[in-house]
């Protein structure tokens, strides 16, 4: 049985919600405005697609395949990408809400995160080098033995990073953000 192929096309607000999505392999397609809340994209390979003003929301995405994807302005709760094929991942996000997603052992160096809104994420045991929150709200996300060496943390707000249990070497860190780091110890600090 031969795998779907489908190549350079175009999907625009569609509902996939209902019918779901046909499995296969999407190459250099683009997704504008299209509905997969709580759809099994499971084992489907995305290669060079784009998906703007999609909602993801609750989607299944047991073995997925995510090669150079962006997502522009999507709604992406609670998903977890750390059940997606992690061979060749590597996805970026420029206005997403992506809270409550988890991110649990994936390699995501060189990730970007632009103008997302990421609380209560979960970045478990993740490697995050060379990583940009780029004007990212992070509250409440956890970081737990994460990577985030060479991070860019300049633009990013509420986050709380524990030095002691993650690796923060040449992270980049502004005031008054990186005094949160601080907030374990339990000193004041005034400026």
């Amino acid at each position: 049985m031969s795998e779907n192929y489908i190549e350079d096309q175009c999907f625009q607000e569609k509902d996939y919600s209902k019918k779901g999505l046909i499995a296969g392999v999407y190459q250099y397609c683009t997704f504008i405005n299209c509905t997969f809340t709580n759809v099994d994209l499971s084992e489907i390979k995305f290669i060079e697609c784009t998906f703007e003003d999609c909602d993801l929301s609750g989607a299944g995405l047991a073995k997925t395949a995510w090669q150079d994807v962006q997502f522009r302005n999507c709604k992406l709760l609670g998903l977890h990408f750390d059940d997606c094929n992690h061979f060749l991942l590597a996805f970026n996000f420029d206005g997403c809400l992506l809270n409550f997603s988890s991110f649990n052992d994936l390699k995501l160096k060189r990730i970007q995160f632009k103008d997302c809104n990421l609380e209560e994420a979960d970045f478990t045991n993740t490697d995050l080098t060379s990583a940009t929150f780029d004007n990212c709200d992070l509250n409440r996300s956890i970081f737990d033995h994460t990577n985030l060496e060479k991070a860019d943390f300049r633009r990013a707000t509420n986050y709380s990073i524990d030095p002691d249990l993650n690796r923060i070497k040449k992270a980049k860190f502004s005031v008054p953000g990186v005094l949160r780091i601080l907030n374990k110890y339990g000193i004041e600090i005034e400026y």
